[in-house]
């Protein structure tokens, strides 16, 4: 399932349109050529529609929001929409000031968003208006676990029938849903969340998996998921005992590099309810 959404990334080499998190910028560029896809940054309001024309998917990312940068996700994410483009929006920190929030619910209101990726604090302070958000990162209280997926799986695929768009939750356990399935995935390691950045190379990468993968992007979504969470795994156990947090970030980069379809097939660890 998950071989010919990879393989479609591989032979395709979707361009990607990122208006990203200026701290990780770097990290998604090479996630998106390690993955086989192609990046391109541009936030300025006088060239994004431009540039949004000839890209294959846009990738939404309000980590480092300022006034400047809505208006450029505004322009862009109309064009994207009007020539049919994928679009993915990182909600990173919503819940974490008025800004963040309000801007994150404008964008999903104003533009055809494909998917929504985020955590869980981020997606509960969009639907529910909870503020338990701390800073970029998941309230502990929130995290999706054995005892509670039935009901974050029941609230992926509501949120996923409000919006309109595929609901991405990650975490120690990711969820993929749109209104009627939800992707359960078990890949990653615990030490993902010690390097800034995983989040926004997913995104970058998962925009390219949907963008390649335009008649399934619930599939694809939740193949790029699994991709990053397996990238972690095997990193990890390539680690040396003096390596640490800037070395795992490249192993990952680096394990995507050499995966494949048949790969991420065999590796992957997911369910469908």
């Amino acid at each position: 399932m998950f071989t010919e959404c990879f393989n479609h990334v591989r032979t395709g080499h979707p361009l990607i349109h990122n208006i990203t998190n200026y701290v990780t910028v770097n990290d998604v560029a090479n996630i998106l050529l390690a993955c086989g896809g192609s990046p391109i940054m541009a936030d300025d309001p006088d060239e994004v529609e431009e540039i949004t024309t000839i890209c294959d998917g846009l990738n939404i990312n309000i980590g480092t929001l300022n006034a400047r940068t809505v208006s450029s996700m505004l322009k862009a994410g109309k064009r994207a929409a009007a020539l049919g483009h994928a679009v993915l929006l990182d909600p990173v920190g919503a819940g974490a000031s008025r800004l963040r929030t309000d801007t994150a619910v404008r964008l999903m209101e104003e533009l055809n968003v494909s998917v929504i990726k985020g955590n869980i604090s981020e997606l509960k302070a969009l639907a529910l208006g909870s503020t338990t958000t701390r800073g970029v990162d998941a309230d502990a209280a929130d995290a999706v676990t054995q005892q509670n997926l039935d009901e974050m799986v029941a609230f992926a695929k509501r949120y996923a029938r409000t919006t309109g768009s595929i609901i991405v939750i990650t975490g120690a356990i990711d969820l993929a849903a749109d209104a009627e399935r939800c992707f359960v995935i078990y890949n990653g390691r615990a030490e993902m969340e010690s390097i800034t950045g995983c989040g926004c190379q997913l995104a970058g990468m998962m925009t390219a998996f949907i963008a390649a993968n335009p008649e399934n992007k619930l599939t694809a979504a939740a193949a790029a998921t699994a991709a990053m969470g397996l990238a972690g795994e095997i990193a990890f156990r390539s680690m040396q005992e003096t390596d640490g947090n800037a070395t795992y970030r490249n192993r990952i980069i680096d394990a995507v590099y050499h995966m494949d379809g048949d790969m991420l097939e065999a590796g992957a660890r997911y369910e469908i309810r």
